[in-house]
C-alpha cells in the first residue's frame, strides 16, 4: 500500500469571517473567565458574521455554556472584550445588551397565557400597549402559535413551549439571539422538527445567532459554522462539512463523528510520531487489500458497522449491503486518511492507493 504525499498547509484552529465583513455581528476578543479557581474560558477569540448561525459544540465542562453567559452578560469576563455590531458591551448587564436568550428549560411563567409570556419583556421595558399587542401578534404568527395565544404553557406541547420561548426572545427584536441547549428537553423525533423550524425562522429574520449544544447532529445540521471547544479554548471553527472532512486537530477528529485512530507504523506505513485518523466510510472491504479478520458486526439498518482486526489494529468500516460475519477473513483497503503529528493536522487529507 502506497501513500502519495500531498503538500498543503495544516488547518489552524482560528475563526474566520466567511462573509468578509469588517464589522462582525458578534466579536469575542481574548475572553477569559476563572470560576472556583479554575480557568473555564481561556483567551477565546471568535468572530460571527451578521446573520450567521454558529454553534458552540463540545463535551461537558468545555466552557461553552459559560461562554454563552459571558455573551449574554450574566457573567462578566475577567479579561477580553465583547462587541455586537462593532459596539463594545463588555461591562453591560444582560438587560442593557442587544441580545435575547432562549433558556434550556424555556423559563415560561406557568400562570400566564402564551400572549402574556411573550409580552412580558416588552412590559418590563415599558413599550406602549398598542406596540406590544402588534409585536406579540407578529411573533406568534412567525412561530406558528397564534392559535395558542390564550393557552397556558401546561396546555401546549413541549415543542410549542420551545417556540413560545423563542417568540419571547424574538419579540424584543434583538441584534443577537442566544440559544442555550434549546432542544434538550424534547424527544428525538420532535427535536429534529423543531431545530428545522428554528433554522428556518433564523434565516428568514437574518438574525445573528449563537447556539450552545452537546448534540453533534444538531450543530452540524443547522449551523453555518461550528466552533468546537475543549478545555475553555476553541479548537476549530469551520463549516460542518470541513469539520468532518478536514478536522484541524486530533481532538476535533475524534470528537466529530466516528473515526479510527491508528499509528501508521502499525500498518507498516509512515514514520514515528505520525498517527492516522480514518473515517469508517473510508475503510473498504476489498479482496486485494490488507488481510484482516472480522471481530464484530453491528447492524444499523441500511448499513452495518464492521470491526476488523488488521495487523493487530482494530479498524471499523461502514458496509452497505450484505456484511461479512464475525470470524470471516477479509481484505481491507483504506481509501483516505488524515495524518496528525503532535495532535495537529500534518498535511491535507491524502488519498491512499490500493
Amino acid at each position: 500500500m502506497t501513500i502519495p504525499s500531498t503538500a498543503a498547509s495544516a488547518a489552524t484552529p482560528v475563526s474566520t469571517d466567511p462573509g468578509g465583513s469588517t464589522v462582525p455581528g458578534l466579536r469575542l476578543s481574548g475572553i477569559s473567565k476563572v470560576l472556583g479557581g479554575r480557568t473555564i474560558v481561556d483567551d477565546l477569540n471568535l468572530d460571527i458574521a451578521p446573520g450567521e448561525m454558529v454553534s458552540l459544540l463540545g463535551p461537558s465542562g468545555c466552557g461553552k455554556t459559560t461562554t454563552l453567559r459571558l455573551i449574554a452578560g450574566f457573567l462578566l469576563p475577567d479579561q477580553g472584550r465583547v462587541e455586537v455590531d462593532g459596539a463594545e458591551i463588555t461591562s453591560l448587564g444582560p438587560e442593557r445588551r442587544p441580545s435575547a436568550m432562549v433558556f434550556q428549560n424555556y423559563a415560561l411563567w406557568p400562570h400566564m397565557t402564551i400572549t402574556k409570556n411573550v409580552a412580558f419583556p416588552l412590559k418590563v421595558a415599558r413599550v406602549p400597549r398598542a406596540q406590544i399587542k402588534e409585536r406579540v401578534a407578529e411573533v406568534l404568527e412567525l412561530v406558528g402559535l397564534s392559535h395558542h395565544a390564550d393557552s397556558r404553557p401546561a396546555h401546549i406541547s413541549g415543542g410549542e413551549q420551545q417556540r413560545a420561548a423563542l417568540a419571547r426572545a424574538l419579540v424584543q427584536r434583538p441584534k443577537l439571539l442566544l440559544l442555550d441547549e434549546p432542544l434538550s428537553n424534547l424527544d428525538a423525533k420532535l427535536r429534529v422538527r423543531v431545530r428545522e423550524e428554528i433554522r428556518d425562522i433564523q434565516q428568514r429574520m437574518g438574525i445573528t445567532t449563537v447556539l450552545v449544544t452537546h448534540d453533534q447532529e444538531e450543530a452540524l445540521s443547522i449551523s453555518d459554522r461550528v466552533a468546537v471547544m475543549s478545555e475553555g479554548k476553541i479548537e476549530q471553527v469551520s463549516t460542518p462539512a470541513e469539520l468532518y472532512r478536514a478536522p484541524a486537530t486530533e481532538f476535533v477528529a475524534g470528537f466529530i463523528g466516528s473515526s479510527n485512530k491508528v499509528r501508521a507504523l502499525d500498518l507498516g506505513e509512515g514514520e514515528p510520531g505520525v498517527e492516522w485518523v480514518v473515517r469508517p466510510e473510508d475503510v473498504r472491504v476489498d479482496p486485494e487489500g490488507m488481510p484482516g479478520v472480522v471481530t464484530r458486526v453491528l447492524p444499523h439498518g441500511h448499513y452495518s458497522e464492521v470491526a476488523i482486526e488488521v495487523r493487530g489494529t482494530d479498524l471499523r468500516a461502514f458496509v452497505t449491503g450484505e456484511a461479512p460475519a464475525p470470524g470471516d477473513e477479509v481484505g481491507v483497503r483504506i481509501t483516505r486518511a488524515l495524518r496528525y503529528r503532535n495532535g495537529t493536522l500534518d498535511e491535507a487529507p491524502v488519498t491512499v492507493s490500493a
